[in-house]
């Protein structure tokens, strides 16, 4: 027996509108660089601690 989809939880419906992704900007690349290679400092300080 199929079950009617309850409107509460909407999460197999479609979207009306299909989201465009734009290409990131050089300052949201810039940003991005430096909250990853913080973040790889981070875990190599971390490392270095823990198996020391």
């Amino acid at each position: 027996m199929l079950m009617k989809l309850s409107s509460i939880s909407p999460t197999f419906a479609r979207q009306k509108a299909e989201k465009v992704e734009r290409p990131l900007t050089r300052q949201e690349w810039i940003k991005a660089d430096r909250i990853v290679i913080a973040l790889l400092f981070a875990a190599t300080i971390v490392a270095a601690i823990i198996f020391s």
